[in-house]
């Protein structure tokens, strides 16, 4: 089990290890250079990281950026990118572990719904889905539109205005989406 912790600005070299370590080589360097960017980022609402750390090592990270609803400016969101896992500690659950503690927080900070673009399969087990996100326009036209999914963190949030939404900076960069 590993060790799961808030992230530190003294964390850059180790985040950003991390991400350098885990993705293929064509993607490492964008990915590796978003998290480190989201650590150092002044958000408001704050942008929420973790680590995990196993065996005296960082091994895992994450971080949920908070993104504003053009139509509905009073909604409090957030989007969970990036995560990852160094490969030898995959399939370990640390990446769920992350993720877990990500919700509880972004929850805690009050929020109404949470955003992810990735892999329906592995952010479903969460509750995230894409019906939930059927009514929200991510920044950029999505390369995989079915991996386009939210949570509604308290069960009663419902929209039916289409709206789009409005990332920190750090993920305002058409090749991440």
């Amino acid at each position: 089990m590993a060790l799961i912790r808030k992230t530190t600005t003294l964390d850059f070299d180790d985040v950003r290890n991390v991400y350098v370590q885990a993705f293929p080589e064509n993607e490492r360097d964008l990915v590796a250079k978003l998290a480190a960017d989201l650590l150092c980022a002044t958000t408001s609402p704050p942008t929420i990281s973790f680590l995990a750390e196993s065996e005296g090592k960082i091994v895992g990270h994450v971080a949920f950026s908070p993104v504003t609803l053009e139509e509905n400016a009073d909604t409090r969101a957030y989007i969970l990118a990036p995560l990852a896992v160094l490969p030898d500690f995959q399939r370990r659950r640390i990446g769920s572990e992350l993720v877990k503690a990500g919700l509880r927080s972004v929850q805690t900070a009050g929020a109404d719904l949470l955003f992810v673009y990735g892999d329906p399969d592995y952010y479903g087990r969460f509750g995230f889905s894409s019906e939930t996100a059927a009514s929200y326009t991510p920044p950029y036209d999505l390369q995989y539109p079915f991996g386009w999914q939210a949570i509604d963190l308290h069960g009663e949030f419902s929209s039916k205005t289409p709206s789009r939404i409005s990332c920190v900076d750090a993920l305002c960069h058409r090749e991440l989406w």
